[in-house]
This record gives structure tokens, C-alpha cells and sequence, in this order.
């Protein structure tokens, strides 16, 4: 008896150990996961966005709402370049020649091409030509601001409203003026493909004058982050006192393109913690995400569909409607662990007569719970009902050839 309690003691004993050191690691390889995937970053909201798809590679309070600053610019200055025309001239307003620092320098009355404001909003990040650009191009700075809240909603934004064209600290009935760093990377996403806006951001110096010929002026750019990594594309600083520092930013690589953007990244004097997570972050997306090429299945299997009138008059045969994806192959940034998983939703049964390209149902594509993409399932074919003259027409071909 004593030996048969050992012997239990001893297995109970064993399986307890093994218990422990499987619990273990499953902890060990759940807490490695959570290290691998937490980034240190200064941002109280950030993300990095492949900037193709808009998915989002990785995220900190990325949906906050927050203010902007002069990020905010890089709306200013795309519907600029899509509302107005280049050689256009701008004529400056006392209000907009009243704005605070940073601010060019512009008098009441002074002209500018729209074209030389526009690199002085985006090198200098000057208050003033924003205002004078929204007032020339909306009508008022009010109208402008209109303007901008359609186009983020045109975008996908949904938390971002903007009440200034420079993102000075401001509030009305609605809201404060802010966004959210997901929308502020989303709207960088729709810029970034406008050659107008690279050229201009990507400028080093620029050398204008009023059209009076009275005043010179000299814009630098203020985005240090051109020279500190291989690829960079664009971006637009930021500051005021309840936003903090605050950044966004695009860099290609081959076919990759990565979004950075940075709410409340500090405060003085830690103007160079927006460096220090931009590097972080787009660093995290190059060693880690490759674009892949998600093949999309086009012909599945097909569905019965009823009342279906076959056309050799076969009252028996079983007709199948062949089913299609509509949608092309998705490119998309692509963890190597990460596995794409697809989802069918179809309409329970068919019933004739049904034309081609009927939809039918859905395919949704996802990597893990991110859906990546949906495309409608259509038919293929042209399927008619089974009418009176077809049943006639089964009769007589099956009398004549019996």
C-alpha cells in the first residue's frame, strides 16, 4: 500500500512540474511578444501606417484626440494645391498680416504668388501665410475650415476637426481644434501622392519676393528628419503650448511606404524626443514588415440555383452558377508570422433567372482581426427561370426522342 501512495505521490509530483514549466513558457513566449511588440516612445499618441493600404503597423493611443499644431499645415497646403491655381495671386488681409510667431513678415496690402506662400507654410511653418492662403483660396478663414473638415471626412477621418488653417491652439461650439494621430497619418497618406506637395516639402531653401518687388525673403526647411534617414519623403513639424511637439512623416523603401505621426511628443526642452520616435518607429516597420502579395482566388465553387432552366431541357440536371471575386491582389505590409485568412459570405440559395455580375456575397480578407480588404462574389453567367415554353419544350423533345 505505501508503495502504491508513493508511486501516486511521485506521478501527481511529475505532472505538477510539467505543468509548471509549460505555463512557463507559454508566460515567457506571451511576455516576449508584449517586449517585441511595446515600443519606448516619448508620444502620449503615435503610429506608424503603411501608408498604401492605411493599415496600421503600430499604434499608441492612436485614436486620442488631441491638438496638432502645425501639422495641421499639410491640409492647408493640399487643398491649396487642389483648389487654387499655382501663379495665382494673393492679396494680404489686415487679420492674416496680425498672426503671431512664427510668421513671415507680411503687411496689410503686400501680394505673394500663391506658389512662393505655400513654401513658406510648409519650410518656415509661418502663421501668416496660412491665413492668407485660406482667405484666398476658401473665402475666409471660416470657409476654409470647412473646407479641411470635408476633405478628412473624404479621407476616412473620423475624429479630426480643424477650426485653423495654421493649427494655432483654438476651440469652438464643436470641438477644440485637434485630431487623432491615425487621422493626422491617414490625411499625410492622400499628400504624399501629389507631386506639387513632395517638391515643396522636400525643398531645402527657397528665395522669393512680394510682387511689388519690395521685400525678399528666404524659407528653410525645419524638417531635419530629410537628413537622418535613407528614403525620407515629407514631413511638417509642429508646436504650441497644448499640443507639444508634434510630427509627421513619410520614407519609402522599394515598394514600402511608411507613415509616422507624433501627438504630444514632449515639451520644452525636449524638442528632439520627435526625432528620437520617428527613427523608432519607422526602424520598427523596416526590420520588420515586408510588402507580399496577397493572391485573390478569382473562380470559387460554384452555388445550386433554382429553377434553373438547363438548356438542353433536362428537367433532372442539378445547374450550378459559377462564383467570381471581384477585386484584384492586394499588396500589403506583411509581418512573416502573420497569416492572411479569408472569410466567405454567401447568399444561402439562388434562385434563376439571374444576369452576370449579380452580387452574391462577400470575401473579406483579414491578417489576424484586421480586415485588409472586402470584395463583392459575383456570377459569371447568365442563368434563365424555367417558364411555361420550357416546360412545353421538355415535353416535346422528350416525346420526339423517346
Amino acid at each position: 500500500m505505501r508503495s502504491v501512495k508513493r508511486f501516486l505521490f511521485q506521478t501527481i509530483g511529475a505532472l505538477f512540474l510539467c505543468a509548471s514549466l509549460i505555463l512557463g513558457n507559454v508566460n515567457r513566449n506571451v511576455w516576449a511578444k508584449e517586449k517585441e511588440e511595446t515600443l519606448q516612445l516619448y508620444a502620449k499618441c503615435a503610429v506608424l501606417m503603411d501608408a498604401d493600404s492605411g493599415r496600421v503597423l503600430y499604434g499608441k493611443a492612436e485614436e486620442q484626440f488631441h491638438p496638432n499644431a502645425s501639422t495641421t499645415k499639410i491640409m492647408t497646403c493640399i487643398l491649396a494645391i487642389e483648389s487654387g491655381k499655382l501663379d495665382e495671386t494673393v492679396k494680404v488681409s489686415e487679420y492674416a498680416a496680425s498672426m503671431p510667431k512664427v510668421h513671415l513678415g507680411m503687411t496689410k496690402g503686400d501680394t505673394f504668388r500663391l506658389k512662393d506662400l505655400l513654401y513658406s507654410l510648409m519650410l518656415e511653418s509661418h502663421n501668416d501665410s496660412a491665413v492668407a492662403i485660406a482667405e484666398h483660396v476658401g473665402k475666409s478663414v471660416e470657409e476654409f475650415a470647412n473646407m479641411m473638415n470635408k476633405k478628412a471626412e473624404e479621407l476616412g477621418c473620423e475624429q479630426t476637426h480643424f477650426i485653423t488653417p495654421n493649427g494655432l491652439d483654438a476651440k469652438d461650439e464643436k470641438s477644440a481644434h485637434g485630431t487623432t494621430a491615425k487621422d493626422l497619418a491617414t490625411i499625410m497618406s492622400y499628400c504624399i501622392q501629389n507631386e506639387t506637395f513632395l517638391e515643396i516639402t522636400r525643398t531645402k531653401q527657397y528665395q522669393f519676393s512680394n510682387q511689388e518687388g519690395t521685400k525678399n525673403f528666404v524659407c528653410n526647411n525645419h524638417n531635419a528628419f530629410l537628413q537622418m534617414m535613407d528614403g525620407v519623403l515629407s514631413g511638417k513639424t509642429g508646436f504650441t503650448a497644448d499640443a507639444g511637439y508634434c510630427y509627421v512623416g513619410a520614407l519609402k523603401r522599394g515598394e514600402r511606404t511608411y507613415i509616422v505621426a507624433l501627438l504630444a511628443c514632449g515639451w520644452p526642452n525636449n524638442k528632439g524626443y520627435k526625432w528620437s520616435d520617428t527613427k523608432k518607429l519607422m526602424k520598427y516597420g523596416l526590420e520588420n514588415y515586408e510588402k507580399v502579395l496577397v493572391k485573390v482566388e478569382k473562380n470559387l465553387e460554384a452555388l445550386p440555383i433554382q429553377n434553373a432552366a438547363d438548356k438542353n431541357y433536362d428537367t433532372d440536371k442539378k445547374i450550378l452558377m459559377p462564383i467570381s471575386i471581384d477585386g484584384e491582389d492586394i499588396k500589403i505590409l506583411k509581418k512573416k508570422s502573420e497569416k492572411v485568412k479569408v472569410t466567405y459570405t454567401e447568399k444561402k440559395f439562388l434562385k434563376a433567372p439571374m444576369k452576370k455580375g449579380i452580387v452574391v456575397g462577400s470575401a473579406e480578407y483579414y491578417i489576424g482581426k484586421e480586415k485588409i480588404a472586402s470584395y463583392p462574389l459575383t456570377t459569371m453567367e447568365h442563368v434563365a427561370q424555367r417558364t411555361t415554353e420550357w416546360y412545353f419544350r421538355c415535353i416535346w423533345r422528350n416525346f420526339c426522342f423517346s
